[in-house]
Order: C-alpha cells, then structure tokens, then sequence
C-alpha cells in the first residue's frame, strides 16, 4: 500500500489496439486481482479502436491523449506517424463519454463512472518555431472544445542533433514557466489568448509574468480603486490572486479598505501598488509611466 497513485503510458508497440490492449490487461490486472483502488492516469494510444478506450476508462481515474506539438507542420515535420485526426478523434469521443455518463451517474448511481477526473493532454514547447501566441490559441479552444482538466506544457529538451530539430543550448524551462503562468489566466482569471499576446507581440516577455506585461500594455486602464473597482477588474490586477479578489469583494461591504487591510488580505503589494489607488492614494513609487514601472517590477 506504498503507492498511491500511477501514471500508465506506453510507447505504440506493433499497432495502436495492440499497444493499447496491453494498457487495458494491464489496467484489468491491477484493479481486479491486485484490488488496486488507487489513482491512474491512463496514457490512451492515438489512432486505437474506441471500444478498448472506453473498456480502459471504465477503469481509470484519469486519461490523456498527447497531441506533442502544437501545429500540423511540426508533426508532419517531427512525428510523421501521428495525425491530427486521430488525437482530436479520441479526445472528442472521451468528452463526449465523460459528459454523458456524468449526466447518467446522478440518475443511476453508478459504483465507477467513465474517466472521472477527467482528461488532460501535453504539448511540447520549443521543438518546433511556433510562437507562444499559437500555442496559447491552441490551449485555449482544446478547454472550450474538449473540457480539458489541464494542459501540461514540457520543455523540449535536446538529446540528439537532426536537421529537422532546432539547436538549443539548454530545455526552455523559462518560456515553459510562463505559458503555465498564462494557462492559468486562461483557466482562472477571465483573460482570452487575443488579449495577451497578439501578432505584434507573439511571445511573452521573459523578464515579466504575463499579466505584469498585460498591465503595462494596458495602463489606460489603471490605476483602479481596490474599493471600487468590480471582481472582473480586481482579477486582472499584478498582485492580486483569485482568492485576495474575493476576500477583498467581500471585505468592502462591510468597511472601506486600506493599505493594511490588503496587506492581511494578501495582496501582493510589491506588484499591486503600481496598478491600483487605496481610498485615493496612489502607493507606487512612480507615476504610469510603463519603463518606470518595468524597471520597478
């Protein structure tokens, strides 16, 4: 009973029904005769039979189909083998069981429901030329589309030398760093892909998180009055997390805040201070000037 939850994956032996067959025997033989009831993250084989998929997701916890890069070019270019079609396919067909039987399991009481924590998939960065901008599209309409968990972004990490791979000294572990900070705007805090990158500025800045560089892009909006300003507003203040945004939603019915009071809220006043007014005081240490405040930041 040491382990308590796994993540199941194969590379694609002889066909994907074959490869995917053995995740399922797999699967079988630890929940049936090793009573595993733990987690697993099932890894489903792009291109396998449905029928093997929606056996193995009876039996899972959680599935993933990897789409690895984020356009059709850098497949073609890099994993041949792979299609489009047969990633989206299977992703949409476990969407479409997952939606269904959560709908069935409040009218039936199933013991064990299809993928109940949902699906998730990965998405290689920095192996292919594509800009941080169509990665980010891309994430975006796989959440509306497929209502994915999440997304993981990986940091290609070069081993070998190929004409057909890009000459990286080192993984890009910076730039995978901030498209997980942007997944989370995406998720969480009301931004769309269009309003954080565009195609004059395509990729994210390195120095700066990418709502600090929405911000500054963005100063005709601030500073905000932290007791005025509305929920959707509060979100898109640096410095300001989804839980200090309620706290401070909730607090102001009651009293005024101020300075202090953030500061027990939690807001991050070191980033905040440049974008918001308490009671009609302005704590930054400069006026709005964006190169003042970047270099502050």
């Amino acid at each position: 009973n040491y382990i308590e939850g796994l993540f199941l994956s194969s590379a694609v032996l002889k066909s994907p029904d074959y490869t995917m067959e053995l995740l399922l025997r797999t699967v079988k033989k630890l929940r049936e005769d090793y009573c595993f009831n733990g987690y697993i993250h099932l890894k489903a084989i792009p291109g396998a039979d449905y029928r093997l998929i929606e056996k193995a997701g009876r039996l899972v916890d959680r599935m993933s189909i990897n789409i690895e890069l984020p356009t059709q070019d850098g497949l073609k270019r890099l994993a041949p083998q792979k299609k489009k079609e047969s990633i989206l396919g299977p992703m949409g067909f476990i969407n479409e069981q997952i939606m269904e039987e959560s709908t069935a399991y409040k009218k039936r009481k199933k013991s064990r429901i299809f993928v109940p924590a949902g699906q998730t998939t990965q998405l290689m960065i920095g192996a292919t030329p594509d800009h941080d901008l169509s990665i980010l599209r891309l994430a975006e309409g796989l959440y509306r589309r497929y209502s994915l968990k999440r997304i993981y972004y990986s940091a290609y990490i070069p081993v070998v030398t190929h004409p057909n791979l890009p000459a990286l000294s080192g993984p890009p572990l910076l730039r995978e760093h901030r498209l997980y900070q942007a997944d989370w705007l995406l998720r969480y805090y009301g931004f769309s892909a269009g309003e954080l990158l565009n195609e004059t500025t395509p990729s994210f800045d390195p120095d700066l998180d990418p709502k600090c560089q929405w911000a500054l892009t963005n100063l005709q909006l601030f500073p905000v009055e932290i007791n005025k300003a509305d929920y959707r507003m509060l979100l898109r203040v640096p410095g300001i997390g989804v839980r200090s945004a309620k706290r401070i939603y909730a607090a102001r019915k009651v009293c005024p805040l101020n300075w202090e009071s953030l500061r027990k809220i939690g807001v991050v006043l070191k980033r905040a201070r440049f974008f918001i007014t308490c009671q009609g005081k302005f704590y930054g240490e400069s006026s709005m000037n964006e190169s003042l405040i970047r270099e502050n930041l």
